[in-house]
């Protein structure tokens, strides 16, 4: 097996990942479903290993080797730069690759909330992106970074594991740190590059306590942070946060939060009508009703504030689920099947639609766009 024809492969058939695992055939996720590639003969554990030595060094060999675990990112000229992962099952090696494409895409281009162009120019504070791994975080901060470069001049310095996305300076002086060639861990990172002049900060994500509180800190201080979290909605993103440290340093923290948060936009995507996939958003924007609840740590009402505050740009993920279908982007059946609550999605879609037949008009555009 060459490793190079199997990602113009995966290139050509516009596949976001592609997984190479003994005994399987090589097979590619395409547009959401994995297909597998019955044309191509079954990989080996030599076919792997001979892979794996093509496409890494000395150094991620030895830190494979110690960790069993490995991330980082291959590139092969003329063609896209891919994110690697590498782990070990049932006593053999797997791959699997994940399309970053060369140029980042614009917001515009990606038909994002208008909210993005809003968040990402501010002067301070913390703007949390989430969602559920390949919901599409990497492409939207892309495209929100991709923003500020030609809009603002600010220093942007950011920490990622591993690097995806390239920028080129164009307004904004943009310097990207992976962890485990130009860093050794988020937290330490985060120290170091506040001793850097930045205007922005970006963490590819916020997986421990140092690293929350620093961020948190860094924001305080007069900072844009922007992080993500491996969470599926605003109020469960709140909670990661706070849960994460000891008892008596929840209330500090939850004081603390609710001054420098400036926005939650969770992501989630959708088989869109037609082929392709389609992004909604959920989104929280720190109001001060939302920074009194988080305060109180009454984050159980967050859904309630957000159902309420459409007129102010909020959105919970329901209303969002019932946009897109009453729009005609996705089916009824695809959104109720990536619900955490189908009942609940039922009636919002009935309530929106009774809010049309009277004219009410919706606050956000139909968020949709194919994510590779």
């Amino acid at each position: 097996m060459e490793i190079n024809d199997l990602l113009k492969l995966m290139v050509d058939k516009g596949a976001s990942d592609l997984h190479i695992t003994v005994p399987s055939p090589p097979v590619l996720r395409i547009e959401g479903e994995l297909i597998t590639q019955e044309g191509l003969p079954s990989a080996t554990n030599e076919d792997i290993e001979s892979i794996f030595e093509q496409i890494v060094t000395d150094d991620q060999k030895l830190n494979f080797n110690r960790d069993l675990e490995l991330d980082f990112s291959y590139s092969v000229p003329g063609l896209a730069r891919f994110r690697v992962n590498v782990l070990k099952q049932r006593g053999s090696l797997s791959l699997a690759f994940r399309l970053v494409p060369i140029r980042a895409p614009s917001i515009d281009e990606l038909g994002l909330p208008r909210i993005c162009k809003e968040l990402i120019v501010k002067p301070r504070g913390l703007i949390l992106l989430t969602g559920s791994a390949g919901s599409g975080k990497s492409t939207t901060l892309a495209a929100m970074i991709n923003y500020l470069n030609e809009t603002e001049k600010r220093n942007v310095i950011t920490i990622e594991d591993p690097i995806e996305y390239l920028f080129q300076n164009k307004k904004c002086v943009v310097q990207q740190r992976e962890l485990g060639n130009d860093t050794k861990s988020f937290s330490t990172a985060l120290i170091h590059s506040l001793r850097h002049d930045p205007d922005v900060i970006v963490i590819g994500e916020m997986r421990d306590q140092p690293t929350i509180m620093t961020a948190m800190t860094a924001a305080e201080t007069g900072h844009l942070v922007i992080g993500t979290l491996h969470t599926i909605d605003a109020a469960q993103s709140i909670d990661r946060i706070i849960d994460i440290f000891p008892a008596a340093q929840q209330q500090q923290v939850r004081l603390q939060l609710s001054q420098v948060l400036e926005a939650v936009l969770s992501q989630m995507l959708l088989t869109r009508t037609g082929g392709g996939r389609i992004a909604a958003f959920e989104i929280l924007l720190a109001t001060q009703g939302i920074r009194q609840l988080i305060r109180e740590g009454r984050v159980f009402d967050i859904a309630a504030n957000l159902e309420a505050g459409n007129s102010e740009g909020k959105q919970t993920m329901y209303q969002a689920l019932a946009k897109l279908v009453i729009e005609n982007m996705v089916s009824r059946e695809e959104a109720i099947m990536k619900s955490s609550d189908p009942v609940k999605l039922n009636d919002v879609i009935k309530e929106l639609n009774k809010a049309l037949s009277f004219s009410t008009p919706i606050n956000e555009p139909v968020v949709s766009y194919s994510l590779r």
